[in-house]
């Protein structure tokens, strides 16, 4: 497996350049290596195994050190430029936004910054996301908001699309925002996150949506957006390509 015999390299790389676009570029190389050199082949059997948790970041929000372990597993457990955007927004934009003892839902919650964000701002957080990325997902979150005079923050299991009325029954379940970072990309699971947002968008609910467009298809997964919710755009980052949306369900 490639993740592992090239690991050495790419984290050299990781630790010698600034966390902006450039970093984005190895990630996405990190995940879609397939062929290794014959040399590495040869190597494998004596490389030595490491952690696949390779960096641990750290932010300011909220007057607040947040440390952020990543990991080179999954997608879902390295921080993206969409996270961060909505982090500074929410922080920024507290008198439009105002998340104190507020009901927020992340859907796809990753490393769990935006949900440590959303914390410090008061809000009662249940950070969702897929049952391999939970581990790393409660990891940060706990480290970063124990001991600390906060909402109890909620991680849990969300496969989008699959077990919502179990899981997420309507009459108990209603937040005031649906948070998402970066959820959007070229996957398969376009229609399902889709289907998820409409299931949480209630009358009353806000969801705001920052992600970096990079293929044809998350311009696509955004006009379908529009076409159900009444959607404003918030604020757009040129310099990383990232939009910031806000949507609300449409009144009849």
């Amino acid at each position: 497996m490639c993740l592992r015999t090239t690991f050495t390299k790419y984290f050299l790389l990781f630790n010698n350049l600034h966390k902006n676009t450039c970093i984005e570029k190895y990630k996405l190389c990190l995940f879609s290596c397939t062929d290794l050199p014959v040399t590495l082949k040869i190597l494998q059997n004596w490389v030595p195994r490491v952690s696949h948790y390779f960096d641990k970041e750290h932010y300011t929000y909220v007057g607040h050190q947040i440390v952020i372990q990543e990991s080179i597993e999954h997608f879902g457990a390295v921080v993206w430029p969409g996270a961060l955007a909505l982090s500074q927004y929410l922080e920024t934009n507290q008198e439009q936004f105002n998340l104190k003892d507020k009901k927020v839902l992340e859907i796809g919650a990753g490393t769990g910054l935006l949900s440590i964000v959303a914390c410090l701002l008061g809000a009662y957080v249940t950070a969702t996301d897929l049952p391999e990325v939970l581990e790393n997902l409660s990891y940060n979150i706990s480290r970063n908001t124990q001991n600390m005079n906060m909402h109890k923050p909620e991680v849990r299991k969300l496969v989008w699309g699959e077990g919502l009325n179990e899981d997420f029954p309507v009459s108990t379940h209603h937040y005031d925002f649906i948070l998402a970072s970066d959820v959007v990309y070229h996957h398969t699971a376009l229609d399902s996150l889709l289907a998820t947002m409409v299931y949480f968008c209630k009358p009353g609910t806000v969801l705001l949506w920052a992600n970096k467009f990079r293929f044809s298809t998350d311009y696509e997964f955004l006009e379908k957006l529009c076409n159900i919710f009444n959607t404003t755009i918030l604020a757009e980052f040129p310099e990383s390509n990232v939009k910031l949306l806000k949507a609300t369900v449409r009144e009849n």
